[in-house]
């Protein structure tokens, strides 16, 4: 049957409908997103994209972007070293290093606070704390996560007030009074291996960061992550920014890292010895043991990582006089013993 009315009366009725058609779902059935809606939605798509990439919780990502936005403010770039001109740089490669007993021996905070209470900073019964932590270090080979926090608390208290630049200027004195003779050359080496591969090198330490990037820059690394204190118109308040990096904090951060430089963490390696640091060490493509503690020895066993130990090879040296040079031959050859028998 034919219509009674114009195309001009059914486009408008259709338009009316259609209005209030669209009305309905979007006042009744579905309502739009308030503000407050939009962003409980919004965090749980990042909290779903957080996990599905690092196996993370978002606040716990978060707190590593607050720590790389904090090593960045502290270093004044991003960079504390420029890449070599004359290496092709590997986009997205990057190699990670903890500091204590990985680059150096012993605890670098230890170092840092004796050498700031030799230059009268605090006072040598402010010192006995770290004294006693650094004996419990060397008996046991391995951190305790009690002991590294209040170690930090101690620290931020230590420097609340402090200028900034003043305590920068001490690290350097100190870096370049102790690291020389503490530095693992091997270590060293292979960090300047990943340099002339064109990868990225990150120190990852729960040290405070300006220690850790004075120690990255003197050594031509690309940068390092340590634990940053929040600093407020040249002096610091006492208190943190993003995680203490020890433990799951240096996976909260190198994950942040890797997003921010855009590195392909399965084309990355991490070299740690504390059993401690298996989530930055698992994040990684490659994990290799250095100096590792008991339960890390055993853990890389049981994953097929390597393990490069240069403790024995210093105690040989010591023994019978072997020039550095020799060191460094022999511990590349239990090296590439090591990785071959992995291939196998």
């Amino acid at each position: 049957m034919a219509s009674s009315h114009s195309p001009n009366e059914i486009l408008t009725a259709w338009t009316i409908s259609h209005g209030n058609l669209r009305r309905f779902f979007e006042d009744t059935a579905l309502p739009p997103l308030d503000e407050q809606a939009q962003e409980a939605a919004g965090e749980a798509a990042a909290e779903a994209a957080v996990h599905s990439a690092f196996g993370l919780e978002l606040a716990a990502y978060s707190r590593g972007v607050d720590a790389v936005s904090g090593a960045y403010e502290a270093a004044g770039a991003h960079h504390v070293s420029a890449p070599d001109p004359d290496v092709p740089q590997q986009e997205g490669v990057a190699a990670f290093f903890d500091v204590d007993n990985t680059l150096i021996q012993g605890a670098s905070l230890i170092m840092f606070a004796i050498g700031l209470a030799k230059r009268h900073y605090f006072s040598t019964r402010d010192l006995l704390p770290f004294v006693w932590k650094q004996l419990k270090f060397r008996i046991r080979g391995s951190e305790s996560k009690a002991d590294m926090a209040k170690g930090r608390e101690q620290a931020m208290e230590f420097i609340k007030g402090r200028d900034v630049d003043e305590l920068v200027a001490l690290c350097e004195d100190i870096v370049d009074e102790n690291i020389p003779a503490k530095i693992w050359p091997e270590t060293s080496e292979l960090a300047a291996m990943h340099l002339a591969a064109g990868h990225q090198v990150w120190l990852v330490t729960a040290t405070p960061v300006q220690l850790a990037q004075i120690i990255a820059k003197r050594y031509g690394m690309t940068g390092a992550l340590g634990t940053v204190a929040e600093v407020k118109d040249g002096t610091f308040t006492g208190r943190l920014v993003g995680d203490i990096l020890h433990g799951p904090g240096k996976s909260h951060a190198v994950a942040a890292l890797s997003t921010i430089e855009g590195l392909d963490l399965s084309r990355c390696t991490a070299y740690s010895d504390s059993i401690n640091d298996i989530p930055m060490l698992s994040m990684t493509g490659t994990a290799v043991a250095i100096n590792p503690d008991v339960a890390l020895r055993r853990e890389a066993k049981r994953r097929g990582w390597e393990v490069r130990d240069y403790r024995s090879i210093r105690k040989l040296a010591l023994r019978v006089g072997l020039p550095a040079a020799v060191v460094a031959l022999v511990a590349g050859a239990g090296w590439s013993v090591q990785a071959k028998s992995h291939r196998k």
